[in-house]
């Protein structure tokens, strides 16, 4: 948890490689997963870099791969993932021949394969047709006028083109342009041919693409050689498919036989090719994930490799690189091996450099506080070394949004879902089901921690699907008699005088269950939690800044900053928040003292509006406007000393930068001092040079205002207290969203009961038995859409709300850069995602 406090510290590396070393040590860098490389050649494009030939050859087998890939997820093959100690390391550069080699085999025998089985499925689709055609130009040549026309011709002429003798055309064309086809034969010919179609009702297979196709055949009957070739002109315009067919029925049926021979014969052909495309595509599947993980890794290291410079000699590549300091052995140890491995005799070497460049920032988090983290980078990523609020929010957040979703039966469903994603965190990791599920399985700690602190608040309001349970009894007695409660019609009156019996143990009472102003006790109680929890979270996030303030050094800033927005949030709203428990003390139905009883007691939110305004409000007789001696005036220094914090954080940090300017002593130059480590790994000698800088500023981290002008301070200073005053006021408000979402959900939720479940729950007989198995079906149904999905995303985003703009204003900047590190896990997992 302490490495979420606050970033880790950065430093800018040179590296100076040897170009025979550079492959071995990028690619130890990408496994260590520690080190954030610079482009030295924004000058270049990338057409202009060193290796971007060896980019090509890695892109050329990334096609390959994907080629492979989708002919073996074309026949269904599952291929399987690989496992994290399975993956292999980057190949060396030599190996890229051989691969390339490998791959361009498999792919030519694959080629090879899906062209014999496009060819052999094209010949089995014609022949399919073909014997379709014959068989439906049965009934056509049947007909009586067909019969007749064939008996009319000139027994001497057995040519189609003779005189008085009619021509045909058979074959097949697509359903969709039957009509079209017809509509024009008709208009070419000038109605002077006769069309018999009929649709196949078999589905037929595309050989090339494998879609679905439905086809109909059709025969053309018409006169002369004219006519011929116009028709055949038009059957390829439409893609039709002309096949031969003899007019003699005894031929036609030889043909049939001698197809339905050859078709027997090319399935068995067919399925032997497929058996044999299915065993290489088998064989290949089991290691597709492997080439695919060497090929993605051998490109990251040419890409990193481009972003290096060279030397003026070519004899060295040089780097620039943002790296921990508590991975700086980790480095030394990269550079150590990838020496080693490429059998370099000469060192590699490492400087740690002085830089003006802002550090970027870096959170060492594991998968319970990863979540938390993403919520506050979602809204900006801290500047370096500023605090963190992402530690807080691993509590804070589940909370509030537990104080909007309090009830034990819907958190304990909320729970039960981020508990089984937890436990089953292995299996549901390698599960791909979109972008939705995600989200969730990311968030999952997030959803067991606020389903676990929603049955926490849920006890508290004793509430569990809108119904209380009885855990310590009750503290409230009856006083009436049974007579009494049975026939009164009216509702009777519990006096609290004489009606209670101490303070309940813990949480609500369950007789309120049964009240009639049981709505008006909750509203009172929810909406005064909501402000306390409000001011508390405010405060704490104005304390926050003097952990910015001491870090960076700027002290003024503390008695300048934080100081008068302090006074002002405790001398108004926390004065406020001491009101609700003093007045909660103080006045009792059971006092003697008729000031000090719940009838006298005043209206906090009138109260405070009167403090403001420094008015006074009508009181009964008998009664106090105070609720202690010297309220008024004590109210009113209150108020004053408010209105004093104003200016005094307007023109109070200013004036001390303006006078700051003024006196500040021109500093020397920065003490600098070198030191050089040598680290033995072998026969490997890595040289490191540390560079350490004595006198840095303290302002140039979080908030520096060296370089900016007077004007642009003075407007900035006013703009932030004018937003800070205004939104004091606003944010203390704006927490009211907790009484409001949890008062809303406890009426839905009795809703729901009342108009669904209550249903089934009064009828009686044997009837019942079964409306409340539907019921209950339909009652569970709307409680996990609703109360828990709907409901639930509702609070969520109330409670990101508050964190986002209540809490992390008063301290978090949110200006700082992502640390993105070169790491082959980071990259095979964003291309898994992908």
């Amino acid at each position: 948890m302490g490495d979420m406090f606050r970033s880790e510290k950065m430093s800018l590396c040179q590296i100076f490689l040897q170009p025979e070393a550079a492959y071995e040590t990028i690619a130890q860098f990408g496994e260590e997963g520690c080190v954030q490389f610079r482009d030295m050649n924004e000058g270049l494009t990338s057409y202009q870099r060193k290796f971007v030939a060896e980019v090509r050859r890695c892109d050329e087998m990334e096609r390959k791969l994907r080629f492979i890939e989708n002919e073996i997820r074309k026949d269904d093959i599952n291929i399987p993932d690989l496992e994290p100690e399975t993956i292999p390391p980057a190949p060396k550069p030599r190996e890229m021949i051989d691969l390339e080699a490998q791959l361009e085999k498999t792919e030519k025998e694959i080629i090879e394969l899906a062209q014999n089985d496009v060819n052999l499925k094209s010949n089995y689709l014609e022949l399919t047709e073909m014997l379709r055609v014959l068989e439906k130009t049965q009934g056509f040549f049947e007909e009586q006028q067909v019969v007749n026309m064939e008996l009319s011709k000139n027994a001497e002429d057995h040519h189609h083109g003779g005189g008085g003798h009619l021509g045909f055309v058979a074959g097949v064309v697509g359903r969709d342009r039957e009509f079209a086809f017809e509509r024009m034969l008709w208009r070419v010919a000038r109605g002077n041919v006769f069309v018999k179609r009929s649709q196949l009702e078999e589905s037929l297979r595309d050989p090339k693409t494998g879609n679905i196709m439905y086809k109909t055949v059709f025969v053309v009957f018409f006169q002369g050689e004219q006519l011929r070739t116009r028709v055949k002109k038009i059957c390829t315009g439409f893609h039709a498919s002309m096949y031969p067919c003899p007019e003699e029925h005894s031929e036609r049926n030889d043909m049939i036989k001698g197809l339905r021979t050859r078709l027997d014969d090319l399935k068995v052909v067919l399925q032997q090719t497929e058996d044999q495309r299915k065993c290489v595509l088998t064989a290949v599947c089991n290691q597709i994930s492997k080439w695919a993980a060497m090929v993605k890794k051998m490109k990251a290291v040419y890409h990193v490799m481009n972003l290096l410079n060279q030397d003026v000699t070519s004899k060295c590549l040089i780097g620039e690189c943002w790296v921990p300091n508590r991975d700086l052995p980790a480095v030394q140890f990269a550079l150590a091996e990838g020496s080693k491995a490429a059998g370099s005799h000469v060192p590699s070497f490492l400087n740690v450099v002085e830089t003006n460049d802002t550090p970027p920032t870096y959170y060492r988090t594991n998968k319970f506080t990863r979540g938390f983290q993403n919520l506050i980078d979602a809204y900006g990523v801290a500047t370096y070394r500023e605090a963190n609020p992402g530690l807080y929010t691993c509590i804070t957040f589940p909370f509030l949004f537990a104080v909007m979703f309090g009830d034990m039966g819907h958190g304990f469903i909320l729970f039960l879902f981020g508990f089984w994603m937890v436990v089953d965190e292995k299996r549901l990791g390698r599960k791909r089901g979109g972008e939705i599920w995600n989200i969730f399985f990311a968030g999952r700690y997030i959803i067991m921690l606020m389903g676990l602190f929603a049955v926490y608040t849920g006890f508290h309001y004793n509430d569990m699907f809108s119904k209380s349970i009885n855990v310590f009894g009750t503290t409230w007695k009856i006083r009436y008699n049974r007579t009494t409660v049975l026939t009164n019609a009216a509702g009777l009156t519990l006096d609290p005088t004489y009606a209670t019996d101490g303070v309940y143990v813990m949480g609500m009472d369950p007789i309120w269950q049964f009240a009639d102003n049981k709505i008006i006790f909750l509203n009172t109680y929810k909406m005064k939690l909501s402000i306390i929890f409000g001011v508390l979270h405010m405060v704490f996030g104005v304390c926050m800044s003097v952990v910015n303030f001491v870090y960076f050094k700027r002290y003024a800033s503390i008695l300048l900053e934080f100081l008068p927005q302090m006074i002002f949030l405790l001398l108004l709203f926390g004065y406020m928040v001491f009101m609700m428990f003093y007045k909660w003390i103080k006045y009792s139905p059971k006092s003697d003292i008729l000031a000090d009883t719940p009838g006298c007691a005043p209206s906090v939110l009138i109260m405070f509006i009167n403090m403001v305004l420094f008015k006074s409000s009508a009181v009964s007789p008998g009664c106090d406007e105070n609720m202690f001696d010297g309220q008024t005036k004590l109210e009113m220094i209150f108020v004053i000393v408010a209105v004093i914090c104003i200016p005094w954080m307007l023109i109070g940090k200013p004036l001390y930068i303006k006078f700051n300017r003024k006196h500040k002593p021109q500093h020397p130059d920065d003490y600098k001092s070198t030191d050089t480590l040598e680290m033995i790994e072998g026969d490997t000698a890595v040289v490191v040079e540390v560079t350490e800088v004595s006198n840095r500023d303290p302002n140039a981290g979080h908030g520096g205002h060296d370089e900016e002008p007077m004007s642009e301070i003075w407007i900035h200073q006013a703009i932030h207290t004018i937003e800070y005053v205004l939104s004091t006021i606003s944010h203390t408000a704006s927490y009211l969203r907790l009484w409001a979402l949890s008062l809303a959900h406890a009426q839905l939720s009795e809703v729901l009961w009342t108009m669904v479940l209550s249903l089934a729950l009064q009828m009686k007989g044997y009837a019942a038995s079964v409306a409340v198995f539907l019921i209950f079906a339909v009652w569970v149904f709307f409680t996990i859409a609703i109360m828990v999905m709907m409901e639930g995303l509702s609070a969520f985003l109330h409670t990101l709300r508050l964190h986002w703009v209540e809490f992390m204003s008063k301290f978090y900047e949110g200006a700082g850069v992502i640390f993105q590190p070169f790491s082959f896990k980071v990259i095979l997992q964003d291309d898994e995602e992908a």
